[in-house]
């Protein structure tokens, strides 16, 4: 059996290992002679050479038996990990915080007190100082149980001041904990179902977030505090389309890390995740001067020799580079200028296919099928919306899925293909209909469209002037203009009234505003 996607956690383990991961790995397991002929390494040496995961050749090998294979397998995953654990890339504060939390612990069984206190006291500095909170409760209470069994009598009101850092720390990491706990609802609310829709979810929402959010004084939060409030506000602004306050705290969370130029260090992912926000958020606001400066300075700190790098990372920063690369040309309609992106970006995504989810796999090719429409390239474009509409298993923003589809009947339109039209609009609507998700904007698409087929040439540019009419009114709606983000229906529109291209009615609205 051949593993769809080669989704095996093990071999997607090995097949993200550099080379010099590998070579500790050998010398790792080389330490001990008993092991150079184990089942577990040859394990690894065929699954390191192997292309795809195979169950079968595994065990037609003879290498390991199939009733063993599961254990082997958790075995050598589990060797990898100590493996990784070990090598100093893979150490940071958090990392040494925990290994003297681990010293001072069996100091502390073997009954050397003393020296279990003084290992602790300089750990929960560290941790105190890199913002690592709940480390340093965790110290502080296992100091509590030593001292409560051994007092040090040197240290007058030990007692008192043990109890008052547990409960700042306490304090302050029930309102990390409480503001995280609100950041992460609001995200999975945006990942599921996109912004508001209409009053009711506003004021669902609003209520919410206002009942969520805890009681707290700035000036008292420390910098891991800010972080989680500046998201939970960020997503908050997300939701309700509040795309100036989402601005707001994106760059409040992106000056926070500049503040303490350390923790850009420590939390490289919380940085570019709140890079990519700011990005986003100007891109809603279309400045195109602050979107290339702050994509500049984005691209600049990620290129920095002291940036830190993992697997991790590296594919947030291909992910984010790449996403707002294209974006630059929404703004003011350079389709053409994007195009030479798509090859590339295509390209390097299969060196990135195991560490990249379907749902951002499918954002690019939402943004690749955007770029080509404005570029006038449809039946290029149909191809990649092919890719969204034909992934059954996938599961993304409904909001994605929907214009995708309506960007999938304008394109087969575009490209003169009329004979697919009947059929698209027939899955296109039971498919809306079936999310719950139709909204006034679509549903004056699909009745054009169908309708076109009984409009004279004649006729036609005064139904898009209609349909025109009709759209215009929602571009400015608290819940109907979100259609507008995706697609650019207003001037794909006007384009067809004044016989223009798209790109270029998209340039002149640009121009009139920031020329």
């Amino acid at each position: 059996m051949i593993t769809k996607d080669q989704k095996d956690n093990l071999f997607l383990l090995i097949k993200s290992l550099t080379k010099s991961e590998k070579r500790q790995f050998k010398l790792y397991v080389g330490r001990l002679d008993v092991n150079t002929d184990s089942k577990f390494l040859n394990l690894f040496n065929v699954l390191d050479k192997a292309k795809v995961y195979d169950e079968k050749a595994i065990i037609k090998n003879g290498i390991v038996k199939k009733a063993q294979l599961a254990n082997v397998k958790a075995h050598l995953y589990k060797q990898i990990l100590v493996s990784l654990k070990l090598n100093p890339s893979h150490q940071n504060i958090r990392s040494q915080i925990r290994e003297q939390l681990d010293f001072a612990s069996i100091l502390y069984h073997k009954g050397l007190y003393k020296q279990s206190l003084k290992i602790l006291d300089k750990a929960k500095d560290l941790a105190i100082q890199n913002e690592e909170k709940n480390l340093a409760y965790e110290i502080v209470e296992l100091e509590k149980i030593i001292e409560s069994q051994y007092i040090t009598r040197s240290i007058t009101g030990r007692a008192d001041e043990l109890t008052q850092q547990a409960e700042r720390l306490s304090e302050a990491n029930i309102i990390a904990s409480k503001l995280s706990n609100l950041s992460l609802q609001l995200y999975s609310i945006i990942l599921k179902s996109g912004y508001v829709k209409n009053e009711a979810e506003s004021n669902k929402i609003k209520a919410y977030f206002n009942e969520s959010l805890p009681q707290y004084n700035i000036k008292d939060l420390g910098f891991r505090e800010k972080l989680w409030l500046y998201k939970a506000h960020l997503w908050y602004s997300f939701l309700m389309q509040d795309f100036l306050n989402t601005y707001r705290y994106a760059s409040k969370w992106v000056n926070l890390f500049y503040h303490y130029p350390e923790m850009i260090y420590l939390n490289p992912v919380f940085f570019l995740k709140g890079n990519n926000y700011l990005l986003e958020s100007i891109f809603f606001l279309k400045n195109k001067s602050k979107f290339v400066k702050a994509l500049g300075e984005f691209k600049e700190a990620v290129a920095d020799k002291g940036f830190n790098k993992d697997d991790n990372v590296n594919t947030l920063v291909f992910l984010y580079t790449n996403f707002h690369s294209i974006n630059q040309h929404f703004i003011d309609g350079s389709f053409e200028e994007g195009l030479h992106l798509i090859p590339k970006i295509e390209q390097e995504l299969k060196h990135y296919s195991n560490r990249i989810d379907e749902h951002h796999k499918m954002i690019f090719y939402y943004k690749f099928a955007s770029l080509l429409f404005g570029a006038g390239q449809n039946k290029e474009c149909i191809i990649y919306l092919d890719r969204i509409i034909s992934n059954k298993t996938l599961a993304m923003r409904e909001d994605l899925l929907c214009f995708a589809r309506v960007l999938n009947l304008v394109a087969h339109y575009e490209a003169g293909l009329d004979y697919h039209l009947e059929a698209l609009l027939r899955s296109t609507y039971k498919f809306l209909i079936k999310m719950n998700d139709l909204h006034e904007v679509q549903k004056e698409m699909i009745k054009f469209i169908r309708g076109l087929q009984d409009i004279y040439p004649q006729d036609i540019k005064k139904a898009f002037k209609t349909l025109h009419d009709t759209l215009i009114t929602f571009e400015d709606h608290p819940y109907e203009r979100r259609a507008f983000l995706y697609l650019d229906i207003i001037s794909w529109l006007e384009s067809k009234i004044e016989g223009k291209p798209v790109a270029e009615i998209i340039k002149n609205k640009y121009l009139a505003i920031y020329a």
